[in-house]
């Protein structure tokens, strides 16, 4: 049986059917500042007696809702969506679910691995310190900056998105430890803190999905505005040079896929040949394309051939 697909929310939808269809858009209302007792009102009204964009809104509860969604966002809405995320995550959420598990475990003998346990949990929680502070610091200002009509400098929203990832291996790996091999009798508590890491988990992954999905795409249009509008102010011989700025910008490994794009081979045939992941390669594809602005495998071809990075004997006709 085909599942019908759901119909992308819109501005004259009632935000309680939103609520009600997906009780975790009543948290996405809350990071974007919209305030509880809205009655029946649409989402536009809402959103606009509130000051919240609404694109960006719908674009976030379609996506996380699984509905078709728009990538029409504004950046600086997104950006203040994602900081209050962050402070969720790290000043809320992390903390209740360590304050838990010391209350949980608080009349238990404290042994080596119940130590072990603490300390891989605080160690997360470092890491998604690092991980969100450093988008807050250097990426959301990097991007500040090129709302401003200010220079992003060499840095690029590809360089980061290759990386990206969502953080959640380790609290899956925390929550396993504890479920396989921690035996301890009728504590309700701690199955209520192990649950609310499975809860953790769901909402980062959520969120780094709309980081993948929404935020880097929109700045990857701005940065390609800009770089259009810099090549417009540009003297016509500059132009001309041009083409080999955008060679020498790729790294190798840009350069290597690239190769092997122009000579017709698959994703996985590619993660073979240089011992990567799939989507590691899908990743670098879509970041080559949007720093080439080309967007098909012939023309990606042509740009290897002109650019002497694949030899023209290499390159099967029939493709």
């Amino acid at each position: 049986m085909v599942m019908e697909k759901l119909r992308a929310y819109t501005g004259a939808d009632r935000l309680r059917d939103l609520i009600d269809d997906n009780s975790d858009l009543m948290m996405v209302a809350a990071r974007f500042g919209i305030s509880l007792g809205f009655g029946d009102k649409t989402v536009r009204e809402v959103c606009a007696e509130d000051g919240v964009d609404e694109s960006s809104f719908l674009a976030v509860c379609n996506l996380m809702d699984n509905r078709p969604y728009s990538i029409e966002v504004s950046l600086t809405s997104l950006m203040r969506y994602l900081r209050t995320a962050h402070s969720y995550f790290l000043e809320f959420l992390l903390p209740s679910i360590r304050r838990k598990l010391l209350l949980a475990v608080s009349g238990l003998p404290i042994d080596d691995v119940l130590m072990q346990l603490l300390k891989f949990f605080d160690d997360y929680c470092n890491e998604v310190r690092r991980h969100m502070e450093h988008e807050n610091n250097s990426i959301f200002s990097y991007v500040d900056r090129l709302l401003e009509g200010g220079d992003g400098g060499e840095f690029r929203i590809a360089d980061y998105s290759v990386g990206h990832t969502s953080m959640t291996e380790k609290l899956d790996e925390l929550k396993e430890v504890f479920i396989r091999h921690y035996h301890v009798m009728n504590n309700l508590l701690l199955v209520s803190a192990l649950n609310d890491i499975i809860d953790c988990n769901a909402d980062l992954c959520s969120h780094c999905e709309i980081e993948d999905r929404l935020f880097m795409p929109a700045v990857e249009r701005l940065e390609k505005d800009m770089k259009l509008k810099e090549r417009d102010a540009m003297p016509e011989e500059e132009k001309d040079d041009e083409s080999d700025s955008l060679l020498e910008s790729m790294t190798e490994r840009e350069k290597d896929i690239l190769r092997c794009v122009a000579c017709g081979m698959q994703n996985k045939e590619i993660a073979e040949k240089l011992f990567i992941s799939i989507n590691t390669v899908t990743t670098y594809r879509r970041n080559i394309s949007a720093k080439l602005n080309i967007h098909s495998a012939a023309g990606l071809t042509v740009f290897a051939i002109l650019h002497r990075l694949v030899d023209i004997n290499d390159i099967d006709p029939h493709l």
